[in-house]
């Protein structure tokens, strides 16, 4: 969140040492700044501003990052969403695929029906009905032609039936594609605006440090703190052996994670598929108390914004925000809720 600026003072004010400037001084002030830019600046510029201590800058990235991260999640919560639509959309399609090759057979065959009738069909059978003598034969020809206009009737109807379903089929997908093509626009829009912010912080990151991201030990105690052993074994080891990799939003792995991509690539190691979302991984998995927590478990904090693993002896792993590796940290406060996937 960036600091106001403070309003800029003139030089002068309504009183000097009590009494008002008299006019003719204020106009020999005012050519003198016309014809003296640096004298000017000393008269009505503004004091110059101390450059902000590393403990302003820490402050300033947190406030921002605490209105981004929740914009990061929302982005992944979507993404994941996109993902299972586009998955729906295409189990759509191969259902739609052999309907319409059943429409355009029927077509055909109601096309080919169609020529023979015409060729040779009902005229020439309505011939013989009309020359024939005998009754018998009439009844006959008649029943013939009634079947020959039923079967024709049903070629007829089954391509009508078809169309329509085909028609009601393909319409969910029409709108899942016109869904899928506007939310791949949008977060095409709101990815630029995210990295804009993270290039920001960064930039502060490093008015702050220089070219160092962190102060202290990424890893100051053992991680596990004990081998829970099976699938939270497996994902709690994962998560330790990523310590140090960066921050990067929208990420899980192999490179760089950001929160819910690290846990859900850590549990992904222990069998157990997590979406890449805090909250949706907190409406997933079974709520523990903070007296129950083992190595593996997950802490949700804020307003299921930020989630990180505990790995024993109140310390968690997690991936913070940019500009900062993934380290450990003890539980701190803000906690929202504790899981326990598997």
């Amino acid at each position: 969140m960036a600091t106001r600026a403070p309003r800029r003072h003139s030089g002068w004010s309504s009183q000097d040492h009590g009494r008002t400037a008299p006019p003719v001084r204020r106009r020999i002030l005012t050519a003198a700044v016309a014809a003296t830019t640096g004298i000017g600046l000393l008269l009505v510029g503004a004091p110059a501003q101390a450059q902000p201590t590393v403990a302003q800058i820490e402050a300033q990235i947190d406030d921002a990052w605490s209105e981004l991260e929740p914009t990061i999640e929302r982005h992944n919560a979507v993404r994941q969403d996109l993902a299972t639509k586009k998955s729906q959309a295409a189990a759509l399609q191969k259902k739609i695929q052999p309907l319409q090759i059943q429409i355009d057979l029927a077509m055909e065959r109601v096309s080919e029906f169609a020529a023979r009738s015409y060729k040779g069909g009902s005229p020439s059978m309505m011939t013989a009905i009309l020359t024939s003598g005998k009754p018998t034969h009439l009844a006959d020809q008649l029943e013939l032609l009634d079947q020959f206009a039923r079967r024709q009737s049903r070629d007829v109807q089954v391509v009508v039936d078809l169309k329509e379903k085909y028609a009601a089929e393909k319409a969910p997908l029409d709108e899942l594609v016109t869904e899928l093509t506007s939310t791949e626009t949008q977060l095409a829009a709101k990815a630029k605006e995210i990295d804009a912010e993270v290039d920001r912080l960064q930039d502060l990151r490093l008015q702050a440090y220089g070219a160092t991201t962190t102060l202290g030990s990424l890893r100051p105690a053992p991680c596990p703190a004990t081998y829970p052993g099976g699938a939270a074994g497996k994902a709690v080891t994962f998560a330790c052996a990523q310590i140090g990799k960066p921050y990067i939003w929208g990420s899980a792995g192999p490179t760089g994670y950001d929160c819910s991509g690290l846990t859900s690539a850590a549990w992904r190691q222990g069998g157990v598929s997590l979406p890449h979302n805090a909250a949706q991984q907190r409406q997933l998995i079974r709520n523990v108390s903070r007296d129950e927590l083992r190595p593996g478990d997950l802490i949700f904090y804020y307003s299921l914004s930020h989630v990180g693993m505990y790995v024993g002896d109140g310390w968690i792993v997690h991936a913070s925000q940019t500009g900062e590796p993934i380290a450990m940290r003890k539980i701190g406060s803000g906690v929202h809720s504790y899981g326990r996937p598997g």
